[in-house]
């Protein structure tokens, strides 16, 4: 009888002993922005109880039993804080710390198991110690991407990365605080992506991951992808000016609104707004006449305790000429100079005006909720010449590439952390909406940049893409997690063609589902394995869509990724992985033409290594090695027997590296490299794209109230080809046209002197 009572009594007794637990619930904030920290390591000492901060700087720790504990938090480029905290029965115990910022020191870096899917060490270490000093630096914060201009400083980057000749950004998904920037069905080529509306210093972190692993991104997500994320404050309000040679001159100045400095901010918002202004001949023999003016605002604030709202708005204008790519044999003949032109006469306008809202609320229940909504106003105008007279012997080949387009969209979430008996479970589920509306998107042959001589394309596209996606993060234990996800996509899309008398309209639709699965093994704090799997995809140009009804227009991507994050020692971190990416389709850039154009199947395969190494406390020294083998699949051999599957201008081997000192005394700085193998310029590698080998230099001296730095690209002016393209052309006088490389020169010695000044 007493065995019985105590048995239908024990659910009681364990529920009293429940009930007197007690909690813990804190909040992290920056000290020199007095806003919260997101993703700050938090762990209870000697318990291995372990979270992340959440997006408004908040962590929580419950069922713990009334005593004292002493919680360690730490984050990158912030000083590690240990503090005591007591916990009593029945009560929550609330905590605000505050960090303050410091030098990077890797020994305290830990390889966490908490949300390793999210982890970024490599991307928030560079952030911390390579300043980006202008605007091309922004996309060299991912590991093994390069970039390459080739029509001007207004044009978007040819951009590179995991044996991928992505153009202008036909497979990485660029983002700028969740805003797209990549392009779809632009004037000039599918997925254009251009970032100069971002303002290089107010750039605070860079989120990337290669591959298309991670089910909140969508289009585009093959190489990979990476979301800039701009400052939520000023530290302080700032006008830096800058001058250097090629007649190039800048002026950049931020303006905190709300206070100077933390003391004088309020704690629950913030707001500032900054402009740059950029003027430059740049180092061709025809003057670029290169000019771009940007403003930004935004605003911070606190609309409850548990929500806030962000609002950004910018606007950004840009004009310049440019040289066009040079054939060899016009070198080599003399008829133009290593830096000098084939047609003047090429250029282009653009411009982009954005709003930006986000909301962000943590409910009572602990569900992050967000809401974003997104508009863009765009304009862009180029005249370019790759042929010069191969079409044309007369009035030349030069063309005009012009769109006004319309951006709007909505990116919405609701994520939840909880405890299934012992599983940590982090669910996620998301909506996401986009439409683009240009109107007279046109491709149209001209000369001199002021006649119009034909139309070729002529017509407005309207492009919706409406996606939903569901992402699981299982973790077992502080040793195993394990992410799943699938995003569903939809695409309509509509052209109306405006070059017949009477305007043709026509639509077209598609669907396409892409799982993710992902394993993380955290052996210790200095050693974690991570099996990465997933499908995604690249759209197609609604001009190659609608002709094909729909069929076979968003061409998947299967990739996997094997990798390890390592320190051997508590001073050298490595990041290496193994990788594999196979592509339904492949796109092939049409110069003449102006458009893209879908080709066959590829795989590529590869391995990449970061390595990050503390020499002293104050010398820091980085090294990326990239490797891939790209080939398409199913290509027969040419008619002289060589084989016809490389795919051109996809890089084979690079590295890039240096060495940055930080804090001594009052200087501090950066020597760096950056390095591109010989590739093949066209499908049977009997053209070479030559190889490159280039050097920088950043020095700065800095005291409270003001800096002075010095910055020099290409430090030993070594002569190279930055972009290089297999092109068929025909100079005036030729009688024939002539396949060979086109290129345009890389930046020679160019140094450039800026001072800043703080309050």
């Amino acid at each position: 009888m007493k065995r019985t009572l105590y048995v239908l009594l024990l659910p009681f007794i364990s529920l009293q002993a429940f009930a007197h637990l007690g909690s813990i619930s804190g909040t992290v904030i920056d000290q020199t922005t007095n806003l919260p920290l997101r993703g700050v390591t938090v762990q209870l000492s000697g318990l291995g109880k372990g979270t992340v901060t959440n997006e408004l700087g908040q962590y929580r720790f419950a069922d713990l039993v009334a005593a004292p504990y002493k919680i360690e938090i730490s984050h990158i480029g912030f000083k590690a804080l240990t503090i005591s905290v007591t916990v009593t029965d029945d009560q929550t115990t609330a905590v605000t710390t505050f960090m303050n910022r410091a030098p990077i020191e890797l020994s305290e870096i830990v390889v966490s198991s908490r949300q390793a899917h999210d982890q970024q060490l490599i991307s928030s270490l560079d952030i911390r110690m390579r300043p980006i000093t202008n605007s091309q630096e922004i996309l060299r914060m991912v590991p093994g991407l390069f970039i390459g201009q080739h029509a001007g400083g207004g044009k978007a980057e040819q951009i590179f990365l995991r044996g991928f000749d992505i153009d202008h950004g036909t497979d990485i998904r660029l983002t700028v605080d969740g805003m797209p920037v990549n392009m779809v069905s632009h004037a000039h080529g599918q997925g254009y992506a251009d970032l100069h509306f971002v303002i290089p210093e107010l750039i605070e972190r860079v989120d990337f991951k290669k591959g298309p692993y991670n089910a909140e991104k969508g289009n585009f997500t093959t190489a990979g992808w990476a979301d800039f994320r701009t400052r939520t404050a000023l530290d302080r309000s700032f006008v830096k000016l800058e001058t250097g040679q090629f007649n190039s001159y800048r002026a950049v100045a931020g303006l905190d609104l709300l206070g100077h400095g933390p003391k004088g901010r309020d704690a629950h918002q913030s707001a500032y707004l900054a402009s740059e202004y950029s003027y430059s001949d740049s180092y061709f023999d025809h003057p670029q006449h290169f000019k771009r003016l940007n403003i930004v605002g935004k605003y911070h604030g606190h609309l409850s305790e548990n929500t806030n709202l962000t609002l950004t708005g910018s606007t950004f204008w840009s004009k310049w000429n440019h040289s066009g790519q040079i054939p060899d044999r016009a070198v080599a003949s003399g008829l133009a100079g290593f830096f000098g032109s084939v047609d003047p006469t090429e250029g282009g306008e653009t411009s982009r005006t954005n709003v930006n809202a986000e909301l962000v609320t943590v409910t009572p229940k602990n569900y992050t909720i967000k809401n974003q909504v997104f508009y863009s106003n765009y304009q862009f105008e180029l005249y370019s010449n790759f042929t010069f007279f191969r079409e044309d012997s007369i009035n030349g080949d030069q063309i005009r590439q012009k769109e006004y387009r319309n951006l709007l969209g909505y990116n919405g979430s609701i994520s939840r952390t909880d405890f299934v008996g012992k599983i940590r479970l982090t669910s996620t589920a998301g909506l996401q909406y986009r439409q683009d509306f240009t109107h007279h998107t046109e491709l149209s042959h001209t000369k001199n940049r002021v006649e119009t001589l034909d139309r070729r394309q002529f017509g407005n596209i309207d492009e919706l893409n409406a996606g939903a996606y569901v992402d699981e993060l299982f973790e077992f234990s502080d040793h195993f997690s394990l992410n799943a996800g699938v995003r569903l996509d939809y695409f309509r899309n509509q052209y109306a063609d405006l070059i017949p008398p009477t305007p043709v309209t026509r639509r077209a639709d598609a669907a396409l589902i892409s799982p993710k699965l992902n394993l993380y093994y955290t052996a210790n704090p200095r050693l974690q394995l991570y099996l990465n799997t997933g499908k995604g995809f690249h759209s197609n140009d609604t001009r190659v869509v609608v002709p094909q009804n729909g069929r076979d227009i968003l061409p998947a991507a299967y990739g996997s990724d094997l990798g390890v994050i390592f320190k051997p020692f508590p001073t050298l971190l490595i990041n290496a992985a193994s990788w594999y990416l196979w592509l339904q389709q492949e796109f092939v850039y049409v110069g003449d033409e102006g458009v893209v154009e879908p080709s066959g199947r590829s795989r590529r395969y590869g391995i990449d290594v970061s390595i990050r190494y503390q020499l002293t406390r104050n010398l820091y020294a980085d090294l990326d090695l990239n490797t891939a083998k790209p080939r398409a699949i199913g290509v027969e051999s040419g008619p002289t027997g060589r084989a016809q599957n490389y795919l051109p201008l996809a890089p084979t081997f690079t590295s890039t590296g240096g060495v940055t000192l930080q804090n001594v005394g009052r200087w501090s700085g950066s020597l760096r490299y950056r390095y591109m193998r010989n590739r093949p310029a066209n499908e049977d590698n009997s053209i070479i794209a030559q190889s490159y080998f280039v050097t920088d230099l950043q020095v700065n001296y800095t005291r409270s109230r003001y800096q002075f730095g010095l910055s020099i690209q290409n430090l030993l002016n070594t002569r190279w080809k930055e972009t290089q393209f297999a092109t068929e052309s025909r100079l005036r006088g030729e009688t024939a046209p002539v396949d060979e490389i086109h290129f345009t020169p890389g930046t020679p010695f160019f140094a450039r002197l800026n001072w800043t000044l703080f309050w």
